[in-house]
Order: C-alpha cells, then sequence, then structure tokens
C-alpha cells in the first residue's frame, strides 16, 4: 500500500469505529464535522428521523474569509447559533474519522464557547 492508500484506510477506520457508538437523537443531536482542503462544514443531524437539523458551511459564504482555522471557528460559532435558535443546547460530537487536532479542535473550541454543551 501507498502511504495516502494507508492514511485512507486508517481514517475510515477510525470514522467506523465512532460511528459504531456515535448516534443523534432528536435531544441530542450529532454534530457531524467535515473539512477538507477549502472548505470546512458542520451539520447537526437527527438519526433516528434521518434528517438534518441545521447546516453551517464557507462554500458559498463570501463573510468567512482567513485561515483554515479561522473559517473553523467561524462554521463552529455559526452551528452554535444556529443550534440555540432550533433550542438545541447539547451534541454528540462526530469528528468524522479526523484527529481530535487543529481545525477540528478549532471548530470544537468555537462551538462550546458559544454555548453548545459535549
Amino acid at each position: 500500500m501507498t502511504n495516502l492508500t494507508n492514511k485512507l484506510v486508517n481514517r475510515t477506520l477510525r470514522k467506523k469505529r465512532i460511528r459504531a457508538v456515535v448516534s443523534g437523537t432528536a435531544e441530542r443531536p450529532r454534530l457531524s464535522v467535515h473539512i477538507s482542503n477549502l472548505h470546512v462544514s458542520a451539520q447537526l443531524i437527527d438519526d433516528t428521523a434521518h434528517k438534518t437539523i441545521a447546516q453551517s458551511s464557507t462554500v458559498g459564504n463570501k463573510k468567512m474569509t482567513g485561515t483554515m482555522t479561522e473559517k473553523a471557528t467561524a462554521v463552529g460559532a455559526d452551528i452554535a447559533a444556529k443550534a440555540k435558535s432550533a433550542k438545541i443546547k447539547s451534541v454528540v460530537f462526530d469528528r468524522n474519522g479526523k484527529l481530535y487536532h487543529g481545525r477540528v479542535k478549532a471548530l470544537a473550541d468555537a462551538a462550546r464557547n458559544a454555548g453548545l454543551e459535549f
């Protein structure tokens, strides 16, 4: 296996391991985070009803500029505000196989500072 293939396989295994435990409900939805090379997105998902409650992303949003860490911080604060308007106080964090470091941590800290509990 090449190094890139090995990294993708390890991430997929981490993702499956996390999703086997993490599941969202209507009272406590799953905060799913996706970070690509250019964009950051987060969703609040109710897994029992299979519905997305709220979402925030840097795609098409001209206000969110700066480094990727700054974009992740802005998305974290935005998703927390949308959760507050949907009367959601606590969530289950799904880092989607990524390591809890850097951009993922910046998004989580911004959401916590804006009032979400997880």
